[in-house]
């Protein structure tokens, strides 16, 4: 049996302290002792990502695949939806469409290519009862 021996991954040490210098806070001392960092102590690096994105292509997928139509039906049809929807934010009218809640817009800015609104979206809470439950009363 023939055995082996270990390398050293020195491409791994060379690399690591400028990755770190790179990260490291500018009020931090310039003098410090660099401890060997090992390959398997190194946090996993992942791309910080935001909130996820539902675009029309996909509301168009979801819509189908909920409602049993034709893509070819629906596409349309969704399309003048958001267009109706724009044109109502735009103008400034409340929207009162439940599931989805209540769309109130709060403060319009100007932009030279874009029109910038902030909205307040109110949903009601699927778990709450309509009637009203008198807990106390004798039957």
């Amino acid at each position: 049996m023939a055995t082996t021996t270990r390398r050293k991954p020195t491409s791994i040490k060379k690399k690591a302290p400028a990755k770190r210098a790179a990260v490291k806070p500018a009020s931090a001392p310039a003098a410090t002792a660099k401890a060997p960092v090992a390959p398997a102590a190194k946090a996993p690096v992942t791309a910080v990502a935001g909130p996820p994105v539902l675009r029309k292509k996909e509301l168009i997928e979801r819509v189908v695949a909920r409602s049993g139509i034709k893509k070819k039906d629906a596409k349309p049809t969704i399309e003048a939806m958001l267009a109706v929807l724009g044109e109502a934010l735009a103008s400034g009218e409340e929207l009162n469409l439940q599931p989805l809640g209540k769309v109130m817009v709060k403060r319009v800015k100007e932009q030279p290519n874009a029109k910038v609104m902030v909205c307040r979206i109110r949903q009601r809470k699927a778990d709450v009862p309509s009637t009203v439950v008198n807990i106390g009363a004798k039957t």
